[in-house]
């Protein structure tokens, strides 16, 4: 029998996340976030499991024609917009909303006679200088999409550079900028990410666009999902391949950069940085063996990692590990790794199956 890495998604918990969002903005529509296949937690199954939402956003059009494809009829947003002629059509062809960043676009869209008229949202960029219009330029560009006989409906957005600091000074004057710059225009609007939804009320607005938080991750800088009554969605798992009797002097892995301090038992995990787990996890970073805790020994090779059984003498091969998720929060693992939990989460690899479990 061979051991493979398997990432089980909880759309229960998924829900349950659905539901905080609904508890801390009652009043919003919700454009749930499933770009980058759903954060890896597949972005179909996401979709299915919250049909009830208002929207949808990916990042790129691609994503799009991929739910539309899967049958998923709700409202999408497009992020990255359009970039062609060809990319409008498709657009109007499968009532798409693209998000339009840059002048270019604008151009483009006057330039291109559509089927269908789409409705669009303005970026405004309120400080985080990434993408979006200059706040200065925002009533023009609004004026001129809103004057297109193409376009059915604008709608306004902006996002927020640093709102995962609960007292950001950055964030509030982010949101003065993006109110100053459409004061007397009427649109729907949208600001709040994840962290807006659960620590600035006051970017709420008409939409908030949820993503990270719906998975069960934190979407602050300290702290985990369980101290905003998140459930992790993804248990990322494998087993013991090898039990080891080593002995102290003996170096491990590669660079024999860690050495035994004892003779000692230690295991083999079948997961590695090819599956997505991160190469640069420190020795002492935590995995759930038999739902204990263990650390991790030596270098992360691409399809294995070490851990130390000295408290675990029983172990045996076969044995479950849970790498993250329930009773392993990845925000742990990614902090060990010196990343975030988004990119974990997003860089499980395709040879990892994924079972989904309403």
């Amino acid at each position: 029998m061979s051991f493979a890495v398997e990432a089980h998604i909880d759309l229960t918990a998924l829900r349950h996340n659905l539901q905080r969002v609904r508890q801390a903005a009652p009043d919003a529509k919700i454009m749930a976030v499933i770009k980058a296949n759903g954060y890896g937690h597949g972005m179909v199954q996401v979709a299915k499991a919250l049909h009830e939402v208002d929207a949808f956003a990916v990042a790129r059009l691609h994503e799009a024609l991929a739910l539309r494809q899967s049958g998923i009829e709700n409202t999408i947003a497009v992020l990255e917009g359009f970039q062609s002629a060809a990319d409008l059509d498709q657009f109007a062809r499968h009532a798409l909303q693209p998000v339009i960043h840059h002048a270019r676009q604008i151009e483009l869209l006057q330039q291109t006679r559509l089927s269908t008229p789409l409705q669009v949202w303005l970026k405004i960029d309120s400080g985080m200088h990434r993408m979006g219009v200059a706040p200065e330029n925002a009533r023009e560009c609004w004026q001129g999409l809103d004057a297109l006989g193409s376009v059915a409906a604008v709608r306004l957005m902006t996002h927020l550079a640093s709102a995962d600091v609960r007292d950001s000074k950055q964030t509030e004057q982010q949101l003065e900028t993006f109110q100053q710059a459409i004061a007397g225009i009427d649109a729907e609007t949208s600001i709040a990410n994840s962290a807006g939804v659960l620590g600035w009320t006051h970017s709420h607005s008409d939409w908030v666009r949820p993503g990270i938080m719906l998975y069960g991750v934190s979407p602050f800088c300290t702290g985990t999902a369980a101290d905003d009554d998140l459930q992790p969605v993804m248990t990322l798992s494998s087993r013991l391949i090898a039990v080891n009797h080593v002995k102290r002097g003996d170096a491990v892995g590669y660079g024999a950069s860690w050495v035994c301090p004892d003779d000692m038992p230690l295991g083999v995990v079948a997961c590695g940085y090819g599956d997505g787990y991160p190469r640069h996890a420190i020795a002492g970073t935590p995995v759930l063996l038999n739902d204990a805790c263990v650390p991790v020994v030596a270098r992360v090779s691409m399809d294995t990692i070490c851990v130390d059984l000295r408290t675990q003498p029983k172990a045996d091969i076969g044995d479950p590990v849970v790498l993250w998720g329930k009773g392993l929060p990845v925000e742990e693992i990614a902090a060990a790794a010196g990343t975030i939990p988004y990119e974990l989460l997003c860089a499980v690899s395709r040879r990892v199956n994924l079972h989904h479990q309403a």
